[in-house]
């Protein structure tokens, strides 16, 4: 994470000017939407402070703020299932088995090598970026939120700065509105209820996260709305957005979802099956615009298909 610290001494005489202007127009660090989008810190005189604060001459400031998305991200032409896109956000229906962002192992096919080809090519520049011309300063995907590489549906990424510091406070603040459905093993004895817990990593494997008393508040909405005699169809709305937040929490409910490898066991009827989980609807205001939008991303085929099996009484898909 980047740091600076800096005395202020080029306001005008008697004057006072706001921190995050400052940042932009004198310092010139960082412009007033990456201050958003990479979530600069601020201390006043040593004392942790918002952005809107007024600053003068003499003020000490400390500043910290996210590094930027990587730069190495290798454009490919992957095809994508497009549910809305205008030149400053992309909405898509993410298959399951997609990374989202490039790392250790994960260079190439994920959505944001797929998302920046895309870009590219919308403002027909595939071809300086081919022959070495360098990164497109402001074309780079914005990851807003992310989905696990099993969990398939609704995502926004965003096209530049401001429009990712626009979307990603709508997750912030949770006004964003997310719903899920996934399939899950055994009935739940209450139809409806809402899951509250407090979720961290879990000690015995890093790779997984579990209830404890020493994690983040996280809160889940659900409400099974089709039962069979094993499985259950199931609506999920988070209120938080925890790392594996709803696979917890259904496994802490005690019906885990269909197909987790992580938070289940192998499912004697389904011992095929991949994880049961699709972000169905996002609801979210899109930048520019006043009115919130609703995006529905239709069942995969995984999630059909089983329901078939099950409605038939006919296993092992």
């Amino acid at each position: 994470m980047p740091a600076f610290s800096h005395t202020v001494s080029d306001i005008l005489p008697g004057g006072g000017m706001r921190l995050d202007r400052y940042i932009a127009e004198n310092l010139r660090l960082l412009s007033r939407s990456q201050i958003k989008a990479r979530e600069l810190k601020a201390a006043v005189n040593g004392r942790e402070t918002k952005i809107s604060r007024m600053v003068k001459n003499g003020d000490t400031l400390e500043l910290s703020w996210k590094e930027a998305e990587p730069l190495n991200i290798i454009p490919e032409n992957i095809p994508l299932d497009i549910l809305y896109e205008d030149e400053r956000a992309v909405v898509l229906n993410k298959p399951q088995g997609m990374v989202v962002h490039p790392g250790a192992g994960n260079r190439r096919g994920t959505l944001a090598n797929a998302l920046y080809y895309r870009k590219l090519e919308r403002n027909k520049l595939v071809e300086a970026e081919a022959h070495g011309q360098g990164p497109v300063p402001g074309l780079r995907p914005g990851i807003v939120h992310r989905l696990d590489k099993d969990t398939s549906g609704v995502m926004i990424a965003a096209y530049d700065d401001e429009a990712l510091a626009f979307l990603a406070e709508q997750f912030k603040s949770r006004t964003a509105k997310k719903t899920y459905i996934a399939i899950a093993r055994g009935i739940p004895a209450e139809k409806k209820g809402r899951i509250e817990t407090h979720i961290a990593r879990d000690p015995r494997d890093r790779k997984r996260f579990a209830v404890t008393p020493q994690g983040k508040i996280a809160v889940t909405r659900y409400a099974v709305i089709k039962t069979w005699s094993t499985h259950s169809l199931i609506l999920l709305r988070p209120k938080t957005g925890r790392t594996h937040q709803l696979r917890v929490h259904l496994r802490y409910l005690g019906h885990p979802i269909a197909g987790d490898p992580l938070y289940g066991s192998a499912d004697p009827l389904f011992p095929q099956a991949s994880l049961m989980l699709h972000a169905r609807s996002l609801a979210i205001m899109l930048p520019g615009e006043d009115k919130e939008r609703l995006f529905r991303a239709n069942l995969p085929e995984r999630f059909t298909a089983m329901i078939r099996s099950l409605n038939h009484g006919v296993h092992g898909v």
